[in-house]
């Protein structure tokens, strides 16, 4: 039975009970409903309603039924929220809502049995109607199976199969083998990317055996209860730590469905750093967002933004999503999961892009959505442990639903390419409190000083098949089917095991320490299952209640023996026309690059995501007194006390890569680096490791797998020469959208590089805002020992080219040299400010310096930079810095670079009492407004944000962000320490029983799922 009850805001709430509630109980409902009216014998409402899918139970639904079971209302069973519209044209979105034409009694009514098993007999139709991208090799492969086996295989078995082996999770291009233009390479892709650690292994202690890798890291607090089982004191206790790094993307899913595509493409990767070695801790985020261009409208709605660069290409009648829809909603997704699984996202990027040239069509229509992250852990465990026959097999998290079905093949192809249905039903939804629960649970065992954990992994792709076969996989085990949960009675057997229902995690525990474990979920509420055990028999099966196995094959016959892929290709010299521009139009110019939404105000993103959770951010975007997105590095400590902690940045280059790739790798990672550059690390660049993510058309056209190769030669040959490993990374090799029509836009081949490593003083990290004092110099330092090049550049796409001729890392050894004066410099105390050159060039670079103050401009003079042609000066994006020194080192800093061969050129100092960025260059000179420039750089944020803002507050943040700076005021007596109050933070450790009554004390009260209390 369905009851409705009609909420303040006029929504209606359709409660599912199982039996008749009393009056009591409505009230109670009532009350929860926030005073909502109960609609009494009101079995069918009228109108038209937006509610959600009726086959799919939302997350909120999960929450609300559990906290009336809390409240003590049995018999509650579903809850959904349903929405009032005019008609039956109203907007709504049809990837997770449906239009209702009325509200009855049959609105979670799902006509569908559990299908049957099947024994498939026809492979090749099975193959094309699941949408399993199964290569005719594999298909071989799958029938010589058969025939050891004596019989037809299951659909579990070959949809399992296909998942836990796509190129999604396997993948087999990167381990497969390449000829180009008729020569076998010698290397594969991994052997290219795994010679960077072997050649550089620096303090890499976990690398390529896990979906997270793991770094030396410093000797830090651990701050946990005492007892993780029940209410305790909290303790410190030193740890020796690892630093954890981790990528990956989620680009089909965000396509199809950005909300959740999104933010489960960042729980996935959340889970991925709770589940490497034996468990793990994340701390902070990031993320990034490339997609076609947005085609923004003016405050009317309607009026197109004049941008000519965007008509390169028509609009499509794209598949799923607008451009600008994707945008907005995964930012919110992947905003929206941090926020409420409590991790910071404190670093990012986005890029638009669209181009057409010598009959080719690029843009990013399948969308690149990268989440990645640092955290950390213990040294003692990071590595996972050896299974042993018995341990049980443990899944913690939520129930099974009809989620994501076929994900990890589906992601492996074009989108588009299969059905409609096939790709939604791939489609998963995000349940952050969920993850957190399941979370708090690993937190605890870790921060245990004996952790049970043998070995853990996340359900992601393939669901438990991938999962629990990965965690048994060295001695094969059994799962029994009726222990899992179940929160769709119609699924079969094949979408029990396969679905990727999110927010799950599988352990191996030891039978002894099962007890322990289970009172520590219950504390959590975190839902905990023992579903299975090892067995020793390198077998795996997933047995059901009555005995029948869906699925029953050995271990070497799921992973060990699937085809080599052989890529053959030829390599295609592709030529772009250059550029070309007047000296005359250098305000034009930059006007058009400040509204790029890769150089432009990034203000739409920081303000709806938690930059500060945890209580240990010591560097996030937000900077100055009027806190704009400018920083490039976020820094986070790693505990409460010490000083110690992580950096992190990002770095990409796919305009360059697609004249060269090899200069498109070479340049993100150089960005990366420039970006991290700020952050005082604990060995220079020795400390670094980097991530980096493959995003490439593969098979889509002539030449795109050679550019591939030569785009991860080129990385490995770079990164080897500068001495920095990759110990982890992620490929999506299908990044091409079909349409309808037949028409494929090919997304450009891209790279997003990672960097990440350890911080010696959180306190020393240097900012990009401008101190405003005449009594400073900066300085221009050039990492590229290049000529200014303009090809690849931000300027050329906001003229709608590309250009041939681009800009990348001449000597390596320079470059180092560079990198490693900056940061000896940070250490002496030298750098006031300093921010990186990269998109919209050193022009960009000097405004942005300036945009977070309130007052002052700069006087710049070019006359040292080498070259001839102002427009490069202006917007070349060859890697480099702005620095900014006091005049009392500017002696030492002269002489430190000139000693240590580094070119450098003066180029200007603050100009407090003027507000403009006045800059000259032999003959030419040009001033230009900053509060104008900002004006300009701003307004493509406003635009994005009055689309996800409501009733005028992105009109209201657009005219008052630059009125309200920050100031901080104390009392003249305050110091923000302790000892002020006298208190001793260590107090802890050297009271009594008679003395720990003189303490104060405080209590943290807390919820299941919620977050923030550590830092409370």
């Amino acid at each position: 039975m369905i009851l409705f009850f009609r909420t303040q805001s006029k929504s209606v709430i359709a409660t599912e009970v199982n039996h008749a509630l009393s009056d009591a109980e409505i009230n109670e409902l009532c009350w929860l409903y926030g005073d909502a009216t109960y609609l009494q014998n009101e079995e069918t409402l009228q109108g038209y309603y937006v509610g959600p899918r009726r086959e799919m139970i939302t997350p909120w639904s999960t929450n609300a039924v559990e906290i009336t079971q809390n409240m003590s209302l049995d018999g509650i069973l579903r809850i959904e929220e349903y929405f009032p519209v005019s008609s039956k044209e109203a907007d709504y979105d049809p990837m997770l809502q449906r239009m209702y034409d009325g509200l009855d009694q049959t609105i979670f009514t799902v006509n569908h049995e559990p299908e049957p098993i099947k024994r498939v007999e026809d492979l090749e139709k099975f193959n094309e109607e699941e949408g399993l991208a199964l290569s005719p090799e594999e298909m071989e492969y799958l029938h010589k199976i058969e025939k050891q086996n004596g019989r037809p295989l299951t659909d579990s078995e070959i949809f399992g199969f296909a998942q836990i082996n796509s190129e999604h999770c396997r993948h087999k291009i990167f381990g497969g083998e390449f000829v180009i233009d008729g020569k076998v390479m010698e290397s594969s892709l991994f052997s290219l990317i795994k010679k960077t650690t072997k050649e550089n292994p620096g303090k890499i202690l976990s690398a390529y055996k896990d979906n997270v890798a793991f770094a030396q890291g410093p000797e830090v607090e651990q701050f946990a209860p005492a007892n993780q089982s029940t209410s305790d004191f909290f303790r410190v206790k030193p740890i020796e730590s690892v630093i954890s790094l981790k990528a990956e993307t989620h680009n089909f899913p965000t396509t199809v469905e950005p909300f959740n595509g999104a933010a489960t493409g960042t729980g996935g990767e959340i889970r991925d750093r709770m589940g490497g070695g034996v468990g793990s801790w994340p701390i902070a985020g990031t993320a990034v967002y490339m997609t076609a261009y947005p085609r923004l409208t003016e405050d009317d709605g309607t009026t197109p933004v004049l941008r000519d660069w965007e008509d390169i290409l028509p609009i499509r009648q794209w598949l799923y999503q607008t451009p600008e829809q994707i945008l907005i909603k995964a930012s919110n997704g992947a905003s929206d999961f941090g926020n409420k699984f409590g991790q910071p996202l404190i670093t990012g990027s986005l890029l638009t892009f669209e181009h057409q040239e010598n009959g080719e069509k690029y843009a990013y229509d399948k969308v690149i959505m990268l989440a990645g992250g640092v955290g950390y852990g213990t040294k003692r465990d990071c590595l996972k442990g050896e299974p042993q026959a018995g341990n049980k097999v443990v899944v913690v998290g939520g129930d099974n639903y009809r989620i994501g079905l076929g994900g990890g093949s589906v992601s492996s192809v074009d989108t588009g390419r299969y059905s409609n249905g096939i790709e939604l039903n791939a489609i998963q939804r995000a349940n952050p409190e969920m993850q957190k629960r399941a979370y708090n649970l690993v937190r605890a065992l870790v921060e245990e000083d004996n952790n049970p954990v043998v070995s853990i992994h996340d359900h992601g792709s393939a669901g438990h098949l991938n999962c629990l076969s990965e965690l048994v996989e060295e001695c094969g085990g059994k799962i029994d089917m009726s222990q899992l949960p179940i929160g769709d009675k119609t699924l079969s057997a094949k979408e029990i095991i396969a679905n990727e229902s999110q927010e799950r995690m599988g352990l191996l525990i030891d039978e002894k320490h099962l007890d322990h474990v289970k009172k520590i979920a219950e504390r959590e509420r975190a839902p905990m299952y023992v579903v299975g055990e090892t067995t020793g028999d390198a077998h795996f099966a997933f047995v059901q209640g009555d005995g029948v196995k869906p699925f029953d094959l050995d271990v070497a016959q799921m992973f060990g023996h699937s085809p080599k892929t052989i890529m053959k290709d030829e390599t295609v010299e592709r030529k772009y026309e250059n550029v070309s521009y007047s000296i005359n139009k250098v305000e034009e110019y930059l006007q058009r690059v400040l509204q790029l939404e890769a150089v432009a105000c990034k203000d739409w993103l920081t303000n709806k995501v938690d930059r500060s959770v945890t209580g240990k951010v010591a560097c996030q975007q937000c900077q100055g007194e009027i806190q704009l997105p400018l920083s490039d590095c976020g820094v986070v400590a790693l505990d409460y006390r010490g000083h110690k902690g992580i950096a992190t940045a990002l770095g990409h280059a796919p305009q360059a890569g697609l004249a060269s790739p090899e200069a498109g790798s070479v340049l993100s990672v150089a960005e990366s680096l420039t970006n991290i550059v700020w952050a005082p690390l604990a060995d220079g660049m020795d400390s670094l490791s980097l991530s980096a993510n493959w995003m490439w058309p593969c098979r889509s056209q002539k030449g795109e797998d050679a550019r591939l190769y030569s785009a991860v030669k080129a990385l490995s040959d770079f990164c080897c020469a500068i001495g920095v490993n990759v110990p982890t990374g992620k490929d999506s090799l299908s990044l091409t959208q079909q349409y309808p029509n037949g028409d494929k836009i090919i997304s450009p081949g891209t790279v997003i590089v990672t960097s990440g490593g350890e911080v010696s003083d959180v306190r020393q990290v240097v900012s990009p805002v401008l101190v405003n004092d005449k009594n400073t110099r900066l300085y221009h330092i050039d990492f590229s020992f290049d000529e200014q090049r303009l090809g690849g550049s931000a300027f050329a796409q906001s003229l709608g080219k590309i250009g041939s001729d681009v800009p990348t890392v001449k000597e390596p050894q320079y470059f180092c040299d560079c990198f490693d004066a900056i940061q000896e410099m940070i250490r002496r105390g030298w750098i006031l400010a300093g921010h990186d050159i990269s998109a919209g060039g050193l022009i960009t670079t000097l405004l942005e310096m300036t945009f977070a103050n309130a007052e002052g401009g700069l006087h710049i003079n070019l006359h040292d930079i080498k070259g001839d042609d102002v427009i490069k000066k202006l917007f070349a994006e060859n890697p480099g810095v702005v620095i900014q020194v006091a005049d009392e080192h500017k002696e030492e800093v002269k002489e430190f670079l000139t000693e240590n061969c580094i070119g450098f050129a003066r180029i200007g100092t603050p100009s407090p009492d003027k507000r403009t960025l006045s800059i000259a260059d032999g003959d030419w000179k040009a001033e230009f407004d900053i509060d104008a420039m900002r004006e300009t750089w701003y307004k493509t944020s406003y635009l994005l944000d009055r689309k996800q803002s409501m009733n005028g507050m992105a009109k209201k943040r657009c005219q008052n962000y630059k009125k309200q700076p920050i100031e901080m005021k104390f009392n003249t007596d305050f110091t923000g320490t302790l000892q002020q109050y006298g208190l001793d933070a260590d107090r802890w450790k050297t009271s009594t029983p008679n003395t720990h009554h003189q303490t104060p004390k405080a209590a943290i009260i807390r919820e299941k799922g919620t977050n923030g209390e550590r830092e409370m």
